[in-house]
C-alpha cells in the first residue's frame, strides 16, 4: 500500500517513494540505503554538498539511472516505466535545448513529442515570463533566458511532476526569485516539484527538504524544522551544526515524523 505523506493540510498520497534505496557506480555506493516519501503538489527541496549524490537520485526518480538495491516508485509506478513518459519532466543542469532554434520552435518540438498544441507551447513560454522572445533563437538569449527555454520544454507535456536539477545556478538574484515564485504557482496548480539545490537560503522556498550527505539521508523536514534542529534561523548555518553533530555515525537516524512530513 502507498505511504501518505503529512502535511498541514491532512495527508496526501505520495509522488515518489524509495525503500532501501541503494545505487552505485563501479564499486562507488552513490546512494546508500534512503527511505523516503514525497507528498503529491508540494515543492520538496533536495539539498547538500556537491557530490552528496543529488543529481544521481534525481536521474533514479526520473528512470535513467539503474537502481542497484531497493524500491523507488513514482506516481505509482516503478521509476522509469514507460507510462510515465508523459507525466515526468525532467530538467537537467545543462540546458537541452537547440540553439538555432527559437523558444517558440523549441518548445513546440519538446511538445510534440506529447501531442502538446500550440496553444500549449505559448502558455509554457508565457509560465517561464518568456513571452516577449518567443520567436527569438536560443542562442541570442541571456544565460538565465536560455535556462527557461528548458523549463518551458519540459513544462509543455503538462507533467504531474517536474524534477529540476540545480535551475537557478548562475542566475541573478531578481531571477531566482523570479522562478521560485513560478514554481509556487505551480505547485498550487497541483503539480508537484522536486528541486535540487546546493544553496541552503533557497530551502526557505520548499514545503519539505530532503537534506542528503554522502549518499545518505540527514534528514527529512520542513524549513522551520531545519532551523529548529540546528540552531539557527540560518539555514546553512543549521544545516552545518546537523553535520556536525552526525560526524561519527554511520547512519543517521530519523523520527517517524521526520520520514513523512511534506510542509
Amino acid at each position: 500500500m502507498s505511504r501518505v505523506a503529512k502535511h498541514a493540510g491532512g495527508t496526501q498520497a505520495s509522488a515518489i517513494e524509495a525503500s532501501g534505496l541503494h545505487i552505485s557506480r563501479g564499486r562507488t555506493k552513490i546512494i546508500r540505503g534512503l527511505d523516503f516519501a514525497v507528498g503529491s503538489g508540494r515543492i520538496t527541496g533536495l539539498l547538500g554538498p556537491s557530490g552528496s549524490g543529488k543529481t544521481t537520485l534525481m536521474r533514479g526518480i526520473v528512470g535513467v539511472q539503474r537502481l542497484t538495491h531497493g524500491s523507488l516508485t513514482v506516481l505509482g509506478l516503478p521509476a522509469g516505466s514507460a507510462a510515465l513518459r508523459h507525466d515526468v519532466g525532467y530538467v537537467t543542469q545543462g540546458a537541452s535545448v537547440y540553439g538555432d532554434l527559437s523558444v517558440e520552435a523549441n518548445v513546440r518540438y519538446f511538445g510534440a513529442m506529447h501531442s502538446a498544441t500550440a496553444a500549449d507551447a505559448s502558455e509554457a513560454i508565457a509560465a517561464v515570463g518568456l513571452q516577449d522572445f518567443a520567436r527569438r533563437k536560443a542562442a541570442d538569449l541571456s544565460g538565465g533566458q536560455f535556462s527557461r527555454v528548458s523549463l518551458a520544454c519540459a513544462l509543455v507535456s503538462r507533467p504531474k511532476l517536474l524534477v529540476l536539477d540545480e535551475p537557478t545556478v548562475g542566475l541573478d538574484p531578481v531571477l531566482r526569485a523570479e522562478l521560485w515564485e513560478r514554481f509556487a504557482a505551480m505547485a498550487e496548480t497541483g503539480t508537484t516539484l522536486l528541486v535540487s539545490s546546493h544553496v541552503m537560503e533557497e530551502a526557505s522556498h520548499c514545503s519539505s527538504l530532503l537534506l542528503l550527505r554522502d549518499g545518505l539521508l540527514l534528514a527529512q523536514l520542513t524549513p522551520d524544522q531545519l532551523a529548529e534542529r540546528g540552531r539557527s534561523k540560518d539555514l546553512e548555518r543549521a544545516f552545518l551544526n546537523m553535520i556536525n553533530e552526525g560526524q561519527g555515525t554511520s547512519a543517521p537516524t530519523l523520527g517517524r515524523h521526520e520520514r513523512t512530513v511534506a510542509s
